[in-house]
């Protein structure tokens, strides 16, 4: 894993942005993994992965992280999204202080446990801590109830379980657990 670089995804490469949420789509865990599915994905024109390659790349407001292999496959991803606080949030609920939140997380199948999620997850982390105006309180996260390994890592990573629990959109019967991480105290 040690030569795997993190960085914030280039506005100019929406066509790697695409193909990496394409291959995260068709991991076997992409239902409890993720709101949206492969047939949708796919389906989007190219100018939605532009524009999403240019949002993840620059601002406050998002930014996407990749593990990038040597030979430039990129094998991980994960978004910090800024929610500021006296906003609404994707799930529509009021949004108290100015938070991150991590969501796409992924990493391929066969570099699982070599340290890449924790490497993404310290670059997202310390770009999100580095917000100024105002800096974000906390980070948080969502997890699907039936995602067992990814709750898992979250809480090695030093999430905690808040106690709230929201309906997965578009499946009423199954719920999303929120995980927060604090603001590291000086």
């Amino acid at each position: 894993m040690s030569d795997h670089v993190m960085r914030p995804v280039r506005a100019d490469e929406w066509q790697k942005v695409k193909e990496l949420r394409i291959e995260a789509l068709k991991d076997p865990a992409a239902p409890v993994a993720f709101l949206e599915t492969l047939a949708e994905a796919d389906a989007r024109p190219d100018e939605f992965w532009q524009d999403r390659a240019l949002r993840g790349s620059q601002g406050r407001h998002v930014r996407q992280f990749v593990a990038e292999a040597p030979d430039g496959e990129w094998v991980g991803s994960v978004t910090v999204l800024v929610e500021e606080g006296g906003t609404t949030d994707f799930f529509e609920q009021d949004v108290e202080q100015t938070q991150g939140h991590l969501v796409g997380v992924f990493v391929r199948a066969e570099q699982r446990g070599t340290g890449v999620a924790e490497a993404l997850f310290t670059a997202a982390l310390d770009w999100a801590w580095s917000l100024e105006g105002p800096g974000l309180e906390r980070v948080r996260l969502f997890v699907h109830e039936d995602n067992g390994r990814a709750e898992a890592f979250y809480r090695r990573f030093g999430f905690r379980a808040t106690g709230q629990v929201l309906p997965v959109p578009g499946d009423p019967d199954a719920t999303e657990l929120e995980y927060v991480l604090p603001r590291p105290r000086r």
